[in-house]
Order: structure tokens, then C-alpha cells, then sequence
């Protein structure tokens, strides 16, 4: 018996094996924590299997790295993709302006049905994350970055005093969970998601506030600022969805309370403050357009 040939058809697999794990895994899994305990022998096989599917992935991590760098650097609409930033952020607008809308209306529609402006507040919130993208798909789609410096500044203000008019939204949905309790309850596998899906959200719309800095474009600078700001809505969320589902009685109510409250404002207090730094940004610098304008018409 070739135990060498063995560990390695186990270790590195086949790519179509290791494909089909993952969903046989995932819903053996989630079934056995949901359904089962966790001494059961069905749910140990399982959590096995897991780690097995997690390992034989890692160990691909490698391969799969050269696989989509040699195709970025081979298929011509990749390197399109990654070359063009004007490109990736229509993109990445339609994507989420798509979103901000469903969810949007979703929220306005369970608010109708139930009648609470809990979900009003939220549906107003995301209808407007939905118009401000809008606005600069409406230049990005048009023009090139820096083409039509003065439009893209007004537009850069204008989404800052939107932010300001959206921290009343904001406000709102703060005060729906501490005054009325009004929390989010989930299953805590849910939960998990939800929590890795938000602080991939914030971590990767952070790094876009920063790189998409190098670009010199107001517009590019705040699409990734809305970006941002519904990261910082999904953390105040997942933060009330946490603090529900994971609650053992141990934290009373006063206690979570001024946790989530102290979460809501500092989210309000990061949402005014770049508001007014895009505000102040903004109008510095189209008085210094002015300027140049009216020195140029003098010389």
C-alpha cells in the first residue's frame, strides 16, 4: 500500500471533490447545530468533515493565488478590470445602488405592512444611499475622473449635506432601539454571517476610502464614502443582532442598552463628521477653482 500516494489524494484532491465538499460540509453542518447536540455522533462527524474541507482549501490557497494572477495578467477584460478605476467604481455603483433599492423598498414595504416607522426609518435610510449613487453614476458614466473638476466637487458637497439629512434616518432607527427596544433576533449561525459579512463590509470600505484617495476624484471619493456609511449602519445592526441572540441573561437591560447606544452614536457622530469634512473639503476647493479661474481671466 503506497501510504505516500494515499495522504496526498487526501490532502490535495481532485478540484471537482473538493467543490462538492463544501456544500455537503456546509449543510451537514448547519444541520447538525441546528437539529442535533453537540456529543452527538452525527454532529462530530460532521464538525470533522469541516475541518477536513477547511484544511484540503487552505492547502490550495497557494495554487489558487498563481491561478488568478496568471488570469488577470492573461484575459484582456480582467486587465481592463484592474487597470480601469473608473470601470470598477460604475461597477461597483450599480451593484449596490441595485441593492440599496430592493432593500430599500423591502424595508419600506414591512413598514407599510406592520405599520411602524422602524422600517420607514430604515427604508429612508437606504432609499437615499440609492439616490446618492444615482447621482454619480449619472457623472461617472459620462465622464473621466477629473474631466469636470467643478461638477465633481458640487456633487461631492451636495452628497455631504445628504449625509447630514440622512443622520436624522439614522437618528431615528437609534432611538427605535433603545427607547422602544426594537432589536434584531436571529438564529446564531445567522448571526455568524452576519457578522463576518459586516466586518469584511467595514474593513474593505475603509481600504477603499483610503486607496481611492490617489485618484484625485471627488466623485470616486464619495461613492466610497457611502460605501462607508452603510458599513457603519451594518455595524450598529449586527451590534443589536450580537447582543440579542448571544444574550445568556448575564447583561441586563440597562447594560445593553448603553452599549448599543454608545455604539449608535459614535456610528452618528463618524456619519456627521465626514459629512462636514466633505462639506468643508468641497467648498474649499471650489472657491479655489474660482480663484484660479478669475486670476487666469486677469493674466
Amino acid at each position: 500500500m503506497d501510504w505516500k500516494k494515499i495522504g496526498k489524494a487526501l490532502l490535495f484532491p481532485h478540484i471537482a471533490i473538493m467543490i462538492l465538499l463544501v456544500p455537503i460540509a456546509t449543510a451537514f453542518l448547519v444541520c447538525s447545530m441546528v437539529f442535533l447536540g453537540t456529543e452527538s455522533p452525527v454532529s462530530i462527524v460532521s464538525y470533522v468533515l469541516s475541518a477536513y474541507t477547511l484544511t484540503v482549501w487552505c492547502f490550495k490557497i497557494p495554487k489558487i493565488i498563481r491561478f488568478f494572477g496568471n488570469f488577470t495578467n492573461e484575459n484582456p477584460y480582467a486587465l481592463r478590470l484592474r487597470s480601469d478605476a473608473r470601470l470598477r467604481v460604475n461597477i461597483s455603483l450599480y451593484g449596490s445602488l441595485f441593492w440599496n433599492v430592493a432593500y430599500g423598498l423591502l424595508q419600506l414595504w414591512l413598514g407599510f405592512y406592520h405599520h411602524t416607522f422602524w422600517f420607514y426609518s430604515l427604508g429612508a435610510y437606504y432609499i437615499c444611499l440609492a439616490v446618492m449613487r444615482f447621482f454619480l453614476l449619472s457623472h461617472t458614466t459620462r465622464y473621466a475622473p477629473g474631466e469636470k473638476m467643478h461638477t465633481e466637487l458640487v456633487k461631492y458637497r451636495a452628497c455631504g449635506w445628504v449625509f447630514l439629512l440622512m443622520n436624522l434616518a439614522l437618528t431615528l432607527i437609534i432611538f427605535f432601539m433603545l427607547y422602544w427596544n426594537r432589536t434584531f433576533v436571529h438564529h446564531m449561525i445567522v448571526a455568524i454571517a452576519m457578522a463576518a459579512y459586516t466586518f469584511t463590509a467595514f474593513t474593505v470600505a475603509i481600504v477603499n476610502v483610503v486607496v481611492y484617495r490617489k485618484y484625485n476624484s471627488p466623485v470616486f471619493s464619495a461613492s466610497k464614502a457611502i460605501s462607508f456609511a452603510a458599513a457603519c449602519v451594518s455595524m450598529l445592526t449586527l451590534t443589536s443582532t450580537l447582543l440579542t441572540t448571544f444574550d445568556d441573561g448575564s447583561m441586563g437591560e440597562t447594560a445593553r442598552k448603553m452599549m448599543l447606544g454608545s455604539v449608535g452614536i459614535s456610528v452618528s457622530v463618524i456619519v456627521v463628521v465626514m459629512a462636514i469634512a466633505m462639506i468643508v473639503r468641497g467648498t474649499k476647493q471650489l472657491q479655489q477653482l474660482k480663484t484660479e479661474a478669475e486670476n487666469g481671466k486677469q493674466s
